[in-house]
């Protein structure tokens, strides 16, 4: 029997507060209220457990135990992305059927948020004295631009080793790089595109997309029958008193993995410039069709490439804005982690300008590259293996996690096993039920490691 098998005798009371802490709506893009709310219920749960708790101008906190040796840490964040639509059931209520665990936040990053603090209650119930000290370290804003653990780090240390569960199984030893961009226009220069909206979040691949139009009968038709040609993306029809509206339903997805989704801002671009001319829609539109399209490559801006280390670059059209007097919009941009991000910010900057265009980086998280045998890499693989018997995976990721604020002493773990499909920043986010427990030992496992560890 492994030690982490004990953090199953807190189920009953692990889902009690998981279903608090996801009918908090914590979206970090929107209510700083929110966020907050939910950090003040960890810490306050902690309290109540006996722990030692620190909030961090309400932006971040920890909760310790230990008190000696090494510092290590387990870093996991309260904030999640908007609920966005299509779910099957209330978002922001933790429901349980078909053997899964459903709610905004249950695989990124609630569920392993609340898992750390019972991790931490084990070990003390057990009276583990360890020799280092333990900290579940957590932020509020990390779907928005990571301050919060800027702002954690500027009056606490860094762990000497550290994980993070925000990603999947096995152990991720490389991060690419991200960019996030905002590019705008002088203006909305079209002649007839009166409004167009998409996207609620820079990190994700929008599900939903409007365009109000001022257009002829005969131009309706021609959408219409173009409309009905795409397969993969749904089109409705309404008209207002504001002119026609189009209304594009497609996939959402995580930004690291575009491909995966269906973009509606995409998608609806294309249905428009499969009819009007670039004059019509206006320069920003033109450009987003020309330079971007319908791909997640980068290749049209001249940005395609890959390496051995971490895979392939990727591009996602997160957000568009264009109303009267404005028209911006988002891209996000995952690059490999052995590229020069200053020429491609050239190129797309390039690019953006020849249009008479402006951009400018509204966030650039650099990439992370580990070697896969540091002293952590080994205990996080050796408490893998007391759980499962098996070898974990050593692997690279699109994704962005605290880890790469851990200045090379931490890497994402967990808690995602690679065969369960938990639609993270999508609907119906989910996680098989009997999986999650299984994560719950893992890192129990890997705390109780890391506290005992010379």
């Amino acid at each position: 029997m492994s030690f982490g098998e004990k953090i199953l005798n807190y189920k009953e009371d692990i889902l009690k507060d998981l279903k608090t802490l996801i009918a908090i709506k914590s979206v970090a893009s929107q209510s700083q209220e929110e966020t907050q709310r939910a950090l003040e219920f960890i810490l306050s749960r902690a309290s109540e457990m006996g722990l030692e708790a620190q909030n961090v101008e309400n932006i971040a906190g920890h909760v310790q135990y230990g008190n000696g040796g090494k510092l290590c840490g387990v870093l996991t964040h309260l904030d999640v992305v908007p609920a966005g639509s299509g779910w099957s059931s209330d978002a922001f209520e933790l429901s349980q059927r078909d053997g899964r665990l459903y709610g905004r936040g249950i695989a990124d990053d609630k569920g392993a948020a609340i898992i750390a603090l019972y991790c931490l209650k084990a070990l003390k119930d057990e009276g583990v004295a360890g020799k280092n000290t333990l900290r579940a370290i957590y932020g509020t804003r990390e779907e928005l631009d990571m301050k919060c653990i800027e702002t954690y780090f500027e009056t606490n240390p860094l762990p000497d080793m550290s994980f993070t569960p925000d990603s999947s199984y096995g152990i991720c030893v490389g991060e690419k790089g991200i960019m996030q961009i905002e590019i705008e226009a002088a203006d909305n220069d079209g002649t007839f595109l009166n409004e167009f909206k998409a996207g609620n979040a820079l990190n994700a691949v929008p599900d939903k997309a409007y365009v109000l139009l001022d257009c002829s009968e005969s131009d309706e038709h021609q959408l219409y029958r173009f409309a009905d040609a795409k397969d993969n993306v749904d089109f409705e029809f309404k008209y207002t008193i504001d002119g026609m509206m189009i209304i594009a339903t497609g996939k959402a997805s995580h930004a690291c993995e575009p491909e995966n989704g269906v973009n509606a801002a995409a998608q609806l671009i294309d249905l428009l410039t499969s009819n009007f001319g670039y004059n019509g829609l206006g320069s920003l539109v033109g450009f987003i069709d020309s330079a971007i399209g319908l791909e997640t490559n980068g290749n049209s801006l001249g940005i395609k490439m890959r390496d051995s280390a971490s895979g392939a670059l990727s591009l996602c059209l997160s957000m568009v804005s264009i109303l009267e007097n404005s028209a911006k919009a988002a891209i996000d941009v995952r690059y490999p982690v052995t590229m020069d991000s200053d020429a491609i910010f050239y190129r797309i900057r390039k690019a953006a300008e020849k249009e008479g265009l402006k951009i400018r980086m509204l966030n650039h998280e650099k990439p992370l590259h580990l070697g896969d045998s540091s002293p952590l890499i080994k205990l996080l693989k050796s408490s893998y293996k007391s759980v499962t018997g098996e070898e974990p995976a050593v692997y690279s990721t699109g994704g962005g996690t605290y880890a790469r604020k851990l200045g090379g002493r931490g890497v994402a773990f967990g808690p995602v096993f690679p065969d369960d499909t938990c639609r993270m920043h999508n609907s119906d986010e989910s996680l098989d039920e009997e999986k999650f427990f299984l994560h719950a030992q893992i890192c129990l496992q890997a705390m109780y490691d890391m506290l005992n560890c010379d």
